[in-house]
């Protein structure tokens, strides 16, 4: 099992993150719960600038989720279809060849959903297997690598494509003035990513999927997710966060890696959701790494910010274009989100 491609694709719109923050600055003006709270997170943030689905103006008259979800139908379309193309293109793959599509996203729905669309907009087989995944949030990259390699370990002549469309710009709630949303405004961005996995009959190039793992932390529902009214998604984002990555993810990875018997000096490379300054802190902490070591990472959130699920894909896609490991070295792909709950990948290049 192989990752043949991987591709991204952004909106139209790219902000700097200042241009951001004086946005909110201005339309939440002295409703702020202390002066200067913007300021203190924008800094803390480490995010230059991000991509946002639509012109500021709409966000600023939105009233309904109806309207948000209408958006995120529209601009999901455009930036998957591109998305996929590209990891396809890098796969040397037509979108005929693929046999079953995992599409995710936590930020929108659809029915039909957006796979079953993107079958009309991109010629994709009409035989083939539609699996949408919603409610995975930031885990839902590296969790739908793991879904699509554990398809084509059943079909090793097929291959399969996960599509991650996370447009977290639209879930901004512009009357909750809680510190969880507040994060989230400075720190979520909008975009799409792609890969494609291919079975091991077939001859595509690329890592090796040698083994996966998922891990569930009873009682932890609410250390990230969303309640949903009639507003559409309000975001639930504990402050135990950090702290969870910091007390679980180092031991389950070393016992992951132990089932292949390996250990974390076996490891070369690190292709980790990006979370944000404190998850990636505590991602190294866990984990023994340095920030050269999560270079990728603190890159793409730099760049663009938290894109929840496509996150991971990005950083994957970084690695695997700019900064790919020497042939035979292993790399551990993994993310966290909501349940509590990781995912871990282990590649061979």
């Amino acid at each position: 099992m192989r990752i043949a491609g991987v591709g991204s694709a952004f909106p139209g719109r790219y902000f700097k993150q200042e241009e951001l923050v004086g946005e909110l600055k201005d339309y939440w003006a002295d409703k702020l719960p202390q002066p200067g709270i913007l300021d203190r997170l924008d800094e803390s943030m480490k995010v230059e600038g991000r991509f946002v689905a639509l012109p500021i103006s709409f966000y600023k008259n939105l009233q309904t989720w109806g309207e948000a979800n209408d958006a995120w139908i529209e601009i999901a379309l455009e930036i998957g279809e591109k998305s996929l193309c590209r990891a396809l293109a890098g796969a040397g793959l037509e979108p005929s060849d693929l046999s079953a599509i995992f599409v995710t996203s936590i930020t929108g729905i659809a029915a039909p959903s957006i796979d079953a669309r993107l079958i009309n907009r991109m010629g994709l087989s009409r035989n083939i297997k539609r699996i949408p995944i919603f409610g995975l949030g930031c885990v839902a990259g590296a969790a739908g690598i793991s879904r699509a390699a554990d398809y084509v370990r059943g079909f090793p002549n097929q291959a399969a494509a996960i599509l991650s469309i996370e447009l977290c710009s639209l879930t901004l709630q512009l009357d909750d003035l809680s510190m969880a949303h507040l994060i989230s405004a400075m720190l979520f961005g909008d975009g799409a990513a792609a890969a494609i996995v291919t079975g091991s009959d077939r001859g595509e190039a690329g890592p090796e999927i040698l083994a996966t793992k998922s891990v569930f932390y009873p009682n932890t529902e609410r250390v990230m997710g969303w309640d949903i009214s009639e507003k559409g998604f309000r975001i639930v984002l504990s402050p135990e966060v950090p702290e969870t990555v910091t007390k679980n993810l180092g031991k389950d990875v070393d016992a992951f890696l132990a089932e292949q018997n390996l250990s974390r000096d076996d490891i070369k490379s690190w292709v980790m959701h990006t979370g944000g300054p404190k998850v990636l802190e505590a991602t190294a902490e866990s984990l023994g790494l340095t920030n050269k070591d999560l270079a990728a990472s603190w890159e793409s959130l730099r760049k663009v910010g938290n894109i929840s699920s496509t996150s991971v894909l990005l950083v994957l896609e970084d690695v695997y274009k700019n900064r790919r490991p020497a042939p035979g070295t292993h790399s551990i792909l993994a993310a966290m989100g909501p349940g509590f709950c990781s995912e871990l990948v282990l590649l061979q290049w």
